[in-house]
């Protein structure tokens, strides 16, 4: 196999969300707003300023903004090759466009490229084959947060465990246990309540109403050796949110790795 650095990859896509083009470039191109919704993020909000988003206590992605248009167009880099623990000549920086495109009626289009070169190896592909069923669901908190939380800063909270089993299995006992039975339900779960925004084949978007408003996420994912990770990710939006989260997010935790493990 080739070591060369010319395998291009390639994702696009696009979607629509409420809120005028500054709303959605404040929810897509800052700090504050993109960890409302996708990761905790640092942004250094102009061309040439650092980025990075955090994936865990020890993990997260660095990069650099390339492109900054507000609120039309951002564009920003990141290291792929540091983030996958690969030599830096092997994999080229994993790049990210988005255009913000006004509609009649209240809405805005975004369209979202993510592009990048490897050596063709086949994690890479397989890397690539994740990234758009991994990446979407943080769209539709988007759709959520825009619409009933614009302009408002988030409290996060992120729990996840890995159970025995397959993926469907995990994504059917969440959806058993969280009583997400059609999108419009009401969901009483760990002392919280709300109503079902949306489901997907392994995913589910809550937006959350008591004690403490805000949006949860529910995701399953496959993993090898048997088992399968569940994560749940909630962003609050209250001065009391702080608070809820140092208190409740042990509970979270417990209720995730206590979930019944079906054959």
């Amino acid at each position: 196999m080739s070591t060369t650095t010319d395998v291009p990859y390639r994702l696009e896509f696009s979607v629509e969300v409420p809120g005028t083009p500054q709303q959605v470039w404040e929810a897509i191109a800052t700090a504050k707003g993109m960890s409302a919704w996708f990761l905790p993020t640092d942004l250094e909000e102009r061309e040439g300023g650092s980025l990075h988003f955090a994936m865990g206590p020890e993990t997260g992605s660095d990069g650099r903004v390339t492109g900054w248009d507000p609120p039309r167009r951002l564009e920003y880099e990141e290291d792929w090759a540091a983030l996958m623990g690969k030599d830096p000549d092997e994999l080229s920086p994993l790049t990210s466009e988005f255009v913000v495109e006004a509609r009649s009626g209240g809405t805005c289009v975004v369209r979202v490229t993510s592009s990048g070169f490897g050596t063709g190896a086949a994690w890479e592909q397989e890397w690539w084959d994740t990234l758009a069923p991994g990446w979407l669901p943080s769209f539709d908190n988007l759709r959520v947060y825009l619409r009933d939380f614009a302009g408002q800063e988030a409290t996060q909270l992120e729990v996840s465990a890995s159970r025995p089993g397959d993926e469907a299995s995990l994504w059917s006992t969440l959806r058993d246990e969280l009583g997400l039975t059609s999108e419009g339900a009401t969901v009483e779960v760990n002392g919280t309540t709300g109503t079902t925004e949306r489901i997907g084949d392994r995913h589910a978007v809550v937006r959350l109403a008591a004690p403490v408003p805000g949006i949860l996420s529910v995701v399953a994912w496959a993993e090898e050796g048997g088992t399968a990770l569940a994560v749940v990710r909630a962003y609050f939006f209250s001065v009391d949110a702080p608070e809820y989260v140092r208190r409740e997010e042990p509970t979270w935790q417990t209720w995730l790795e206590s979930l019944p493990v079906r054959s």
